[in-house]
């Protein structure tokens, strides 16, 4: 499944690259985030929950942010495993500022689910991806934007 979309947001590039930059507040706002273990340099081991219908999986990911380029660029892949269940991912974001106080962050991702949650799940993995992607971008807004929960 390929993904991609556009979000502005109501911040400085800077203030939103320091805010993706820390792997901690972003997992923060990763639905059904449960834990967070630093491997090494760009390197984490994540778990998160994730429900498709009727079926719940528990996905223990390794998490990689093999390139960036600051403040515009970065690409995150994760792969990991559930019972009976795997998924890999590679995201890409770009942004740009608008002005100085806005910021368009450009992002594409590519997923691929295997096992039983993609067959028993198979026609609400993309409703779901894109609910949990809007919940993402709530989340991430509402630290970032003037009046939001993280002012500071």
């Amino acid at each position: 499944m390929d993904f991609s979309g556009s979000q502005t947001i109501a911040a400085p590039i800077d203030k939103v690259w320091a805010f993706l930059l820390d792997v901690n507040k972003v997992a923060e706002c990763a639905p059904g985030f449960q834990s967070l273990e630093v491997l090494g340099e760009e390197h984490w081991k994540a778990v998160v929950s994730v429900g498709i219908g009727a079926v719940k999986a528990k996905f223990t990911l390794d998490v990689t942010r093999p390139e960036m380029h600051e403040p515009d660029h970065m690409v995150v892949k994760a792969r990991g495993k559930a019972p009976g269940s795997a998924v890999e991912l590679a995201g890409d974001m770009h942004l740009t500022a608008v002005d100085s106080n806005q910021t368009r962050m450009d992002w594409e991702a590519k997923v691929i689910v295997s096992g039983t949650i993609a067959s028993v799940g198979a026609r609400l993995l993309q409703g779901t991806a894109e609910k949990l992607t809007g919940q993402f971008f709530s989340c991430l807004k509402a630290k970032l934007e003037p009046g939001g929960a993280a002012q500071g």
